[in-house]
């Protein structure tokens, strides 16, 4: 196919014409445009693609060479690493400071502590006493209406007043008695018989016997009107001490029954001046506690000062299941700063033992014993067995097999083993028992 000749110069506008316009052939058919792009563009598109292809090569190659790069550097540090030796945290133990205060918590409780119950049975009339009341000793809490035992008291001193009014018709009988038989015995001999003079002293003697009985009655009564006297009191229920009323379960109209079996109690109080503190202290400082008189000191929330006490009494035996005993400490509540039930941290200050003190986590146990990991000024780990004389739970003091100022290793790796190297971490390099314990 033929194409008119182009003019090699001309104006840019008459080129432009020429590649945008497709021709067309002789029979009016349209031409491929593709043929109308110049060679110089083929060229240039392949030297992009060659440019490209250099650039990705060349990336290729440098990422590769620093991955390299890395994987050496990586390999030298793990080699350095797993030679060099294991980094570890020291502690320098020392004897225990002259003081060992030791922190326990306790509880208080009232000095004591009652339920109140009926005496007689009956209703609830009034109660005068409720829940936080402060109640003197012998004050009157509540009163109970008793129509039962109330009825039986007046029959009873009825039955006294009966009683009473028996004896005196039984002393006219016992005198008349007396002096038919004194006027029959003084007859002369023939005016009476000897049977009728037995018969008057049978009967003075008769007489006599039921006045004894009928003065019998009279106490009996007596003693029944009395015990029901005593009952007629219990129908005021009054405090039997100075103290609280911490619960009241009572109220007008109640019905209780007296005794305390199948009843309800009324009221419970509770004395809180003085108050005991009750602690369980561990069996490690069974020696220096389980004394009475060793000074206390007691700390709350909401109380600014600690309250000063001693132990008063201690239970002098060991808990088998929990390894303690139980001390007591009384102390005054005058202003009724405490109540009892309260959580409260008891303060003890224990004699030293001179022992040597070192942290819980300086302990290891490899041999079925306990072991300390010293490190020697040449860098080198040492296991060595010690005996444990007291434990504190954060703190141990050892009997035997460690020497004053020596390092510890605290928390040891089951990976580290006798003998071998070790570095100290500089941050452990200065710290103390009291600052390994510390958080």
């Amino acid at each position: 196919m033929q194409f008119p000749d182009q003019p090699k110069s001309g104006n840019t506008s008459s080129s432009a014409s020429v590649a945008t316009s497709p021709p067309v052939a002789d029979s009016g058919a349209p031409v491929d445009a593709a043929m109308h792009y110049s060679e110089g563009t083929g060229r240039r598109l392949k030297l992009v693609a060659l440019a490209t292809a250099a650039v990705l090569v060349v990336a290729f190659l440098i990422m590769h060479m620093t991955k390299l790069h890395s994987e050496h550097v990586l390999a030298r540090d793990t080699a350095a690493s797993a030679a060099a030796p294991a980094l570890v945290d020291v502690v320098t133990a020392h004897k225990a400071p002259a003081g060992r205060p030791l922190t326990l918590p306790g509880e208080t409780a009232a000095w004591y502590e009652s339920l109140i119950y009926a005496r007689v049975s009956g209703y609830v009339g009034t109660w005068s006493a409720d829940i936080g009341d402060h109640v003197a000793m012998g004050q009157v809490l509540a009163t109970i209406e008793t129509p039962e035992l109330d009825a039986d008291y007046l029959a009873a001193k009825a039955k006294l007043t009966a009683a009473q009014a028996q004896v005196k018709v039984r002393q006219a009988e016992a005198a008349f008695a007396k002096s038919t038989y004194e006027r029959w015995r003084d007859s002369p001999k023939g005016v009476v018989s000897e049977q009728e003079r037995e018969d008057k002293k049978a009967g003075q003697a008769s007489s006599v016997a039921e006045l004894d009985a009928a003065r019998a009655q009279v106490n009996l009564a007596q003693a029944d009107v009395e015990r029901l006297a005593a009952y007629e009191k219990f129908k005021s229920v009054t405090a039997p001490y100075a103290g609280t009323i911490t619960e009241r379960r009572i109220d007008i109209g109640n019905l209780v029954s007296a005794g305390s079996t199948a009843s309800t109690p009324l009221y419970r109080m509770a004395q809180d001046d003085p108050l005991r503190v009750f602690v369980n202290v561990p069996q490690s400082a069974t020696t220096d506690l389980m004394k009475v008189g060793v000074p206390v000191e007691i700390r709350t929330d909401g109380v600014a000062q600690p309250i000063a006490g001693k132990i008063t009494r201690t239970s002098s035996a060991i808990d088998p299941q929990a390894r303690t005993f139980r001390a007591e400490i009384d102390i005054p509540n005058a202003r009724l700063t405490l109540v009892p039930g309260m959580y409260v941290e008891v303060g003890f200050l224990l004699d030293n033992s001179g022992l040597l003190q070192v942290p819980a986590a300086a302990l290891v146990f490899r041999s079925g014993r306990p072991q300390v990991a010293v490190v020697d000024g040449a860098g080198t780990l040492h296991l060595r067995n010690v005996t444990i004389g007291r434990d504190d739970g954060n703190t141990i003091e050892l009997q035997s097999g460690l020497i004053d100022g020596e390092r510890l290793v605290l928390n040891l790796s089951n990976q580290i083993a006798d003998g071998q190297k070790v570095r100290v971490s500089d941050d452990s390099a200065p710290r103390t028992v009291a600052a390994a314990r510390a958080p």
